[in-house]
């Protein structure tokens, strides 16, 4: 089942498959999805400078 997959990265430590994803949510909204997907359990959050949020 995909929550309970993960990959391992070339230093050993394993992540979850499935994460959120923030490159399209607004500035204004994406502190709240990032508090909202951790208390749901996600432990992978895709973020990046690029994204400008």
């Amino acid at each position: 089942m995909i929550l309970e997959e993960k990959y391992t990265l070339s230093n050993g430590v394993e992540i979850p498959k499935l994460g959120l994803g923030t490159w399209f949510i607004s500035e204004d909204a994406v502190v709240q999805a990032v508090q909202d997907a951790v208390t749901m359990g996600y432990r992978h959050i895709d973020t990046a400078q690029a994204y400008q949020n």
